[in-house]
């Protein structure tokens, strides 16, 4: 049998670990936009950071979910769409304009 109680543990600390991965890439592209005299290089900074934090709420939600008895509801993959459609857009912002 499997503890449904480890495998939410698990889940909830691979989102806080992508969530604090996202936000070093916030603070490495900040920096880049400093040394760039700022101006559009503000843009992927402020994206990423964004990103980090959908990625934390997102994460923290659904630990709870999959912690709860049950199945999860479907607002995982909305969840799961929206945090994608963030990366993506903040990885092509950083090409784009750093």
């Amino acid at each position: 049998m499997t503890d449904r109680g480890a495998q939410a543990e698990r889940t909830g600390m691979a989102w806080q670990r992508t969530a604090l991965a996202a936000a070093a890439c916030a603070l490495l592209l900040l920096h880049s936009a400093s040394t760039h005299n700022w101006g559009l290089s503000t843009v992927p900074p402020v994206m990423a950071g964004c990103t980090a934090v959908t990625l934390a709420l997102a994460g923290s939600y659904r630990g709870r979910q999959l912690r709860r008895i049950g199945h999860p509801p479907a607002a995982g993959k909305i969840i799961l769409a929206t945090t994608s459609v963030m990366v993506t857009a903040t990885a092509l912002a950083t090409l784009l304009l750093d």
